[in-house]
């Protein structure tokens, strides 16, 4: 019986409609500290649809339960699931979780560069108090790109490079550096996150393995990208955490600014148009 019981609370038969109803919360609010909180964790579906357990109804009341009583909302999620959830250190992992609708294409370096130049010109064009962030796999390609990210840190209201450091950094020199962790995901990770109101976009790709001998142009990276803000959000909370955990001062700070919900994408077809159009002409280029 108890058996049954056991299987009947992880069997995943409640849409996020049937856990909202249950619980009080709306679907918003639950997909909300999923992304934030990695709580409530749902299985997914082929489809990408959220399914839940009557596990799921019965730590959400708990954490409400918590909450009520005055416990934060990050520790009472902390307290019911007996962990404090540990940062995602993986932009590419952590959208393709949270955001299956994503799309990954294999994409050679060339194509990867044209896409990273057009969301670094837009962002330097027309983005307002961005939170830019990139991750450039080794000190090398960060040096190649240094000119144009002097300039984003001109206009941005943050801007981070990532990579595996070895030089030191001058006081007042910008971008702010964070040295990665030999151990660090983000160090096989091509990353570019420009996280605004009129401009929200990122890439994020990795390196397929074994391609030693591949010509460096050649190169293939497994990408998603997009200019959702609810996704572009996401992955510039994973970053911040990155920094964070790389002894990055100015990380905190940005944790709590990321917290917030992003502003809704403007309808105006002409802001995509724009970026596509740079992407075609520097794939034009390229090629």
């Amino acid at each position: 019986m108890q058996e049954m019981k056991k299987q009947e609370l992880d069997e995943p038969n409640l849409r996020i409609g049937d856990l909202a109803r249950r619980t009080g919360l709306t679907p918003e609010l639950l997909r909300t500290w999923e992304s934030r909180h990695g709580f409530p964790r749902p299985q997914r579906l082929e489809s990408g649809h959220r399914r839940y357990t009557e596990a799921d109804v019965a730590m959400i009341k708990g954490v409400l339960h918590r909450r009520d009583a005055g416990t934060r909302l990050e520790v009472a999620i902390a307290e019911v699931t007996g962990a404090t959830r540990i940062p995602v250190h993986s932009v590419y992992a952590e959208l393709r979780r949270a955001h299956p609708r994503l799309e990954p294409h294999r994409l050679k370096k060339s194509t990867l560069l044209a896409l990273t130049w057009a969301i670094e010109d837009e962002c330097c064009a027309r983005a307002q108090r961005a939170t830019i962030f990139g991750a450039f796999q080794e000190e090398q390609y960060y040096r190649k790109a240094q000119p144009r990210w002097n300039e984003l840190a001109r206009v941005g209201h943050a801007t981070l490079a990532m990579a595996d450091f070895t030089s030191e950094q001058g006081d007042d020199e910008r971008p702010v550096r964070v040295q990665l962790a030999d151990d660090s995901p983000m160090r096989r990770e091509w990353v570019v996150v420009c996280d605004a109101p009129d401009l929200p976009a990122v890439l994020a790709a990795w390196e397929i393995p074994g391609q030693q001998t591949v010509p460096d142009g050649d190169r293939l990276f497994e990408s998603v990208w997009t200019i959702d803000p609810q996704a572009v959000r996401h992955a510039a909370r994973v970053c911040a955490h990155v920094a964070q955990a790389a002894g990055v001062a100015e990380a905190s700070t940005l944790i709590e600014e990321l917290a917030g919900e992003p502003e809704p994408l403007s309808s105006d077809p002409a802001d995509a148009a724009s970026l596509f159009g740079r992407v075609v002409a520097y794939v034009d280029r390229l090629s």
